[in-house]
């Protein structure tokens, strides 16, 4: 091992230790306390800065989707809180709440679990089956029925939803445009079940969409990944299917490498590769040194906001790569991580103690809002692959 090597790997264990202790000292209490309704099982969609309490918003269904999945990690990264009943009973209000009565889960509901929006949305349907994995996994008397309820999911997405080439459509009657977003969202909870034993069907819709992503959403001559779509998988027309996120390029990057690990598949390690390295090059701000939100098809810059959730991708596909990769090469994806912890950390100043800023624009200014929960996904998730790599190094 060089110096610089082992500098670099000292350093990232450093940060390692300093994301996991703020998740678990700050976090974890904060959307405890003011993020959930321990007498209801609700979550709250956001948190309020001042007051630290949760808000009234009108709560999207991924969010309670989310949280499952962050709370069903709390024991992994050390919380010592009820993480086991916040699961329990979170995961009773969101199917109790969230989902319509044999069929798919609404997509807004009030805090007390009224319906607003009833409209399916495929990126929803991706975030109760990640919730149904997790949740899974850490309810064993549950287990069972858990991923009966994640197969059944699957059945209803295939039979009304299916697309006849690969994939899922947004809407049935068909809605343009086709979107990539949701189905990297479903490799993610296909992986995930596949991963906690559910059965071969996951197994399927990962390799399903991993070629889907390889043959369509990929551009075959620049090798960035696009956004939206025609009902062929062709490139949506006008500005909108030049449309290509520096975070998605990064979080298509992560999931390729580790089908492509499972898979020993080269050609989705190749592709993940140069994800990556657009992401780098043209989708982070060299003055910010943050991930921004959108460029063009040409990597021109479209939209310079900078998202939290953009940053945790960008780590976690730099952690993804370092673990692919040798020599100077792999001190580069080292030194990326840090760039990358650096930039996250940025949205968790100048605020309380575990909760964090999300908009950051092109003027240095945050956006005053309340704290998000759905960022909290984002940043379990990241946190969790930086502790399992520095576990191997």
């Amino acid at each position: 091992m060089s110096p610089t090597q082992e500098t670099l790997e000292n350093d990232i264990r450093t940060a390692a230790n300093r994301l996991s202790d703020w998740i678990v000292d700050s976090a974890f209490p904060r959307w405890h306390s003011g993020g959930y309704d321990s007498e209801s099982g609700a979550f709250f969609e956001t948190i309020d800065i001042v007051s630290g309490k949760g808000t009234d918003a009108p709560v999207r269904t991924r969010v309670p989707a989310r949280q499952i999945y962050c709370f069903a990690q709390a024991g992994t990264l050390g919380w010592q809180g009820p993480w086991r009943e916040v699961v329990a009973h979170g995961l009773n209000w969101y199917l109790e709440h969230c989902r319509i009565p044999d069929t798919s889960f609404a997509a807004v509901v009030a805090t007390d679990g009224t319906h607003l929006d009833s409209d399916f949305d495929l990126y929803n349907q991706a975030f109760a089956l990640l919730a149904f994995a997790h949740a899974g996994h850490v309810l064993t008397e549950r287990r069972t029925d858990l991923f009966a309820d994640a197969a059944g999911l699957l059945t209803l997405l295939r039979e009304y939803y299916g697309h006849p080439a690969a994939g899922f459509r947004e809407a049935n009657p068909d809605r343009l445009p086709l979107c990539s977003n949701p189905h990297m969202h479903l490799f993610e909870a296909a992986l995930a079940l596949e991963e906690v034993g559910a059965g071969s069907i996951w197994s399927d819709l990962a390799d399903e969409i991993a070629r889907l992503a390889m043959d369509k959403f990929i551009d075959p001559v620049s090798g960035g990944l696009r956004e939206f779509f025609n009902l062929d998988w062709s490139p949506f027309a006008g500005e909108q299917g030049r449309i290509m996120e520096p975070g998605h390029q990064f979080e298509w990057s992560w999931l390729l490498t580790r089908w492509g690990k499972a898979r020993n598949d080269f050609e989705a390690l190749a592709k993940a590769r140069r994800l990556y390295q657009i992401g780098i090059s043209h989708g982070v701000d060299p003055e910010r040194q943050v991930a921004i939100m959108t460029l063009h098809d040409d990597f021109s810059v479209f939209n310079p906001m900078a998202r939290l959730w953009g940053q945790t991708e960008w780590l976690k596909a730099a952690v993804s790569m370092a673990g692919v990769s040798i020599g100077c090469e792999r001190d580069a994806y080292l030194a990326d991580v840090l760039r990358a912890m650096k930039a996250l950390e940025t949205y968790f100043e100048d605020v309380p103690d575990g909760l964090w800023k999300d908009k950051f624009d092109k003027m240095y200014t945050f956006k005053t809002e309340p704290a998000p929960a759905s960022s909290f996904y984002h940043i379990v998730c990241a946190a969790l692959e930086l502790s399992d790599f520095c576990s191997q190094i």
